[in-house]
C-alpha cells in the first residue's frame, strides 16, 4: 500500500488524461501537483488505439510525476457500473451487511461472484439504539472482467492502483465536501423537509453524468451525449473531417461564419436540454418535495460559448460553471494557466483525492478482494520475516549459552580459539586498514561531488551579472520602442546611455588593478560623486581600500548627446555620474531565485564595486546621419540645379541668407532651403555634441545561495541589534 502522505487522482477520460494530487495538511487540502496529457486522438475516433494512446498518456504521466510514493485512487465511468440506492426498513444495524446482500441479489442482474461490489449507508441516515430507522442505503457493483479491463493499463504501466470509484459518485464527493460541507455537519436530515437540491451536469466527451444532490441524498443518471456529438454534428453537415470539427467546435467565435456554427449545432444543444429536462423530470416525479435551486456545469465541453447560458434559459434555472473549488488551497497549482483552464474537468480528481484522504461522504471501492488480500499479504510479509529472525537470533543466543558451556568443560578447545582469534585479528587489522584507506577516498569524493553540483549555481553567474550590467544602462522607454525624430526630441535632450563595447580581464588579486593612479582616480570620482549625493562618498577619502583577492574588471566603452549648453553642470561626465555610475552603485537589480521568484539585489550584493569613471573630457562636436534625411531631395528638379544647391557631402551648405557661418551644418533638427525651392530641405547629416567615455567596474563573483546567506546573516544581526537596544532601554527605564 502506498504513503498517505499524498493522494493521487487519476481519471483516464475519452480526451485526456486528467491527475491530481493532494494531501492533508491539518484541516485543509492542499493540491500539490497535477497533470493534463491530452491525447492525440480522441479514443472514441475510428481510427484511433485506445489502448496504445492511454499506455503513451500514462508513461508521460510517470516521467513526469512520482506516482510510486502516493496513495493511487482511479475513476471508472458511470455507464460502466451499477448504482443503486435504497430505503431498508428499520433494522438492526449489525443485520444492515445481510439485508444489503439481499437486495444485491435481486438488484444486481449477474452471479455475485461474477461481480465486484460494496455498500454504504447515506448521511444523514437515523440510527437509534442500534435500530437504523429513517436511512439510505448506497448499492454500488461492477462486472469483474469490467474491473480488470479498467484497471489493466495502469498495471501495464507499473502503477498499483489503491481505490477505484465511480466518476458520479467522485464528483458527488467533491460536491458534499467542497459545496455542502456545513450543511451535512450540522444539519439533521428530515426526509419531510429536505433542503435544496443541486444539479451537476458533467459533460464528457461521448457521454455525460447527471447528479442530483442535497448533500444526504444522491440521484444519478448517464446520458447517451457529449462533446463529440457537437463535433460529429459539424462533421454530417459541413461535410468536414473529424480534426477539422473538433477544431472548428473549440474555436467557434474565431470562424469565418460563426452564426453558421452554432446553426449547425443547435440540434445537439435541444437534445442535450431534452434530456437534462426529462431526467430532472423524472426525479421530481419520484422526489416530490425536492427543490432545485441550481445548476453545475463540468468538463471541457463548458468553454463552448453559449452552451451554459443556452441551458440555463431553457431549463429555467440559475446555472454556473464548476471552474473552481472552494476549499482546495495551493497557489502553486490553483494559479498555474493549464490548471485554471482545464479546472471543469478535475472535478472526478478532485473527489477522488478526497476519499482517498479518508475526508468523504461516500468511502467504497471496487478493488476486487482477492487484489486487496495480497496486498494485505505482501505488506504483512515483512512482519513475518521479522518473527523468524526473532526466532534465529533466540536460537543462536540458545546454542552461544551451550556452547560457553561446553568449551569450559573441554580445554583443548582454547588452543584453536585463540589461533582462531589471531587470525581474525590479522584479518580485522587489514579490513580497517583498508576502510580507512576507502574512507579518505571517500572523502576526497564528496569534495569533489559537492564542487561539480555547486557548478549549477555558478553556470549562471555570467548571465546574470551581463543582466546586472545591462540593467544598469539608463534608458528612455520611447512609445512603441521607436525613438522620435530630431524635430520632435533633438538629440541634445536625450538622455540614452549607449554602449559601443563591454571587455573583462580577470585578475588573480585585483590589487594588481587598483593601482596608486587608479586609486588616485577613484578617490576623485568619489569627490566629483560627493557633489550630486553626499550619501555616496566616505568621509575621509584617504580611507579608501580597494579589492583583494581574485575577480574581473568590466570595461564599457560608449557615449552619449545629452551635451546642451543650457545643462551647465549636467552635461558630459556629469551625466555619466548621475546615472550609469549610481546605477552601478545603488541600483537594485532584480533575478531570480531557484524557484522562479523575482528577488531585487544592490550591485554591491552581486559583487560590484568600485565603478570608475576613467577619462573626463569635454564633448566633441561631431557629424552623425539625420534620420529624417530622404535622398530623393538631392535629386535636381527638371532643367535646373539640384535641390541642395551648393551643399557639399558631408551636409554643409555654400554661405546665404540663414546659412550657418563657416560652411556649416544647420542646427540639429534646423531645415534647409535651396534657392529658389519652396520645398524644405532636410540636410543629411546633423551636428552634435557628443560625449565619449571609458567606465571600469570591479566584479567579484558570488552564488545565489551566498547571496541569500549573506542577506540573513545581516538581517539576523539587524534583529539582534535592535533587541539589544530595546533591552538597553528597558534597563535605563528601570533605572530611572
Amino acid at each position: 500500500m502506498a504513503s498517505n502522505s499524498g493522494v493521487w487522482g487519476i481519471e483516464i477520460g475519452q480526451a485526456a488524461l486528467k491527475a491530481l494530487r493532494c494531501s492533508l495538511k491539518g484541516d485543509e487540502i492542499v493540491a500539490e501537483a497535477f497533470d493534463y496529457i491530452e491525447y492525440p486522438k480522441m479514443l472514441s475516433q475510428p481510427e484511433a488505439e485506445p489502448a496504445e494512446l492511454i499506455a503513451e498518456a500514462l508513461e508521460k504521466f510517470k516521467e513526469r510525476n512520482d506516482a510510486g510514493n502516493y496513495m493511487i485512487c482511479m475513476s471508472v465511468p458511470g455507464q460502466s457500473g451499477l448504482a443503486k440506492f435504497f430505503k431498508p426498513p428499520p433494522v438492526e444495524v449489525k443485520k444492515v451487511a445481510d439485508l444489503v446482500r439481499y437486495e444485491a441479489r435481486q438488484q444486481i442482474p449477474f452471479d455475485l461472484d461474477d461481480v465486484v461490489w460494496d455498500y454504504q449507508m447515506m448521511p444523514g441516515s437515523t440510527i437509534e439504539e442500534g435500530y437504523a430507522l429513517e436511512s439510505e442505503v448506497g448499492l454500488f457493483a461492477m462486472k469483474r472482467e469490467m474491473v480488470t479491463r479498467q484497471l489493466q493499463p495502469m498495471d501495464a504501466a507499473g502503477i498499483e492502483v489503491d481505490l477505484v470509484q465511480m466518476a458520479p459518485m467522485a464528483i458527488y464527493n467533491m460536491l458534499a465536501y467542497d459545496r455542502m460541507h456545513e450543511r451535512i455537519e450540522n444539519d439533521i436530515f428530515d426526509v419531510d423537509t429536505p433542503p435544496s437540491s443541486t444539479v451537476l451536469l458533467s459533460i464528457g466527451t461521448d457521454t455525460s453524468d447527471l447528479i442530483i444532490t442535497n448533500g444526504f441524498r444522491i440521484w444519478q443518471r448517464s446520458m447517451p451525449i457529449g462533446g463529440n456529438h457537437f463535433t460529429r454534428q459539424l462533421t454530417k453537415d459541413l461535410k468536414l473531417t473529424f480534426a477539422k470539427a473538433e477544431h472548428l467546435k473549440r474555436n467557434a467565435r474565431e470562424a469565418v461564419d460563426p452564426k453558421l456554427i452554432f446553426q449547425t449545432m443547435r440540434p445537439v444543444f435541444n437534445d442535450m436540454v431534452t434530456e437534462v429536462q426529462r431526467s430532472i423530470g423524472f426525479f421530481r416525479s419520484l422526489n416530490k418535495k425536492a427543490e432545485i435551486k441550481e445548476l453545475l456545469i463540468s468538463g471541457n465541453t463548458v468553454k463552448m460559448p453559449g452552451l451554459a447560458a443556452y441551458i440555463g434559459k431553457n431549463l429555467g434555472l440559475d446555472v454556473h460553471v464548476l471552474d473552481r473549488f472552494n476549499r482546495l488551497t495551493g497557489e502553486d497549482v490553483l494559479s498555474i494557466p493549464t490548471f485554471r483552464d482545464n479546472a471543469p474537468t478535475f472535478a472526478v480528481a478532485y473527489g477522488l483525492c478526497l476519499q482517498g484522504l479518508g475526508i468523504s461522504q461516500l468511502k467504497n471501492s471496487l478493488v476486487p478482494r482477492e487484489i486487496v488480500v495480497q496486498r494485505i499479504i505482501r505488506a504483512k510479509k515483512p512482519w513475518a520475516v521479522a518473527a523468524v529472525a526473532t526466532l534465529m537470533t533466540g536460537m543462536a543466543v540458545h546454542y552461544a549459552f551451550t556452547q560457553r558451556s561446553w568449551a569450559k568443560t573441554h580445554p583443548d578447545i582454547w588452543n584453536r580459539a585463540t589461533a582462531a582469534v589471531e587470525s581474525m585479528s590479522s584479518y580485522s587489522s587489514r579490513h580497517m586498514s583498508e576502510d580507512s584507506t576507502r574512507k579518505s577516498k571517500l572523502t576526497y569524493l564528496d569534495v569533489l561531488g559537492q564542487e561539480v553540483s555547486s557548478t549549477s549555481e555558478r553556470r549562471l553567474q555570467w548571465l546574470e551579472i551581463l543582466r546586472a550590467l545591462n540593467a544598469t544602462i539608463p534608458r528612455t522607454a520611447y512609445p512603441d520602442g521607436k525613438p522620435p525624430s530630431p524635430k520632435e526630441l533633438p538629440f541634445e535632450d536625450r538622455p540614452d546611455i549607449h554602449i559601443t563595447g563591454i571587455e573583462s580581464k580577470r585578475f588573480e588579486d585585483l590589487a594588481t588593478w587598483f593601482t596608486e593612479d587608479v586609486s588616485l582616480r577613484y578617490r576623485e570620482e568619489l569627490r566629483n560623486l560627493a557633489r550630486f549625493d553626499k550619501t555616496l562618498a566616505p568621509e575621509d577619502l584617504t580611507t579608501v581600500t580597494g579589492p583583494t583577492g581574485p575577480g574581473w574588471v568590466f570595461e564599457m566603452k560608449g557615449y552619449h548627446y545629452y551635451n546642451s549648453p543650457k545643462r551647465m553642470g549636467s552635461e558630459g561626465s556629469n551625466h555619466v555620474r548621475r546615472t550609469l555610475i549610481t546605477n552601478l552603485l545603488r541600483q537594485p537589480i532584480a533575478l531570480p531565485d531557484k524557484q522562479g521568484n523575482i528577488i531585487p539585489f544592490l550591485p554591491e550584493e552581486l559583487g560590484l564595486k568600485f565603478p570608475l569613471l576613467l577619462n573626463d573630457d569635454k564633448p566633441k562636436l561631431v557629424k552623425i546621419p539625420n534620420p529624417d534625411f530622404d535622398p530623393e531631395t538631392m535629386a535636381p528638379p527638371a532643367g535646373g540645379m539640384g535641390a541642395m544647391g551648393g551643399m557639399g557631402m558631408t551636409g554643409g551648405a555654400t554661405m546665404g541668407p540663414g546659412a550657418a557661418p563657416g560652411g556649416a551644418a544647420p542646427a540639429a533638427g534646423g531645415n534647409a532651403r535651396a534657392a529658389g525651392e519652396d520645398k524644405e530641405v532636410v540636410p543629411p547629416t546633423l551636428d552634435v555634441l557628443r560625449h565619449d567615455f571609458i567606465v571600469q567596474v570591479v566584479w567579484q563573483p558570488n552564488s545565489l545561495t551566498e547571496r541569500l546567506q549573506i542577506r540573513e546573516e545581516k538581517r539576523k544581526a539587524a534583529e539582534e541589534a535592535e533587541k539589544a537596544a530595546q533591552e538597553a532601554e528597558a534597563m535605563a527605564s528601570v533605572g530611572n
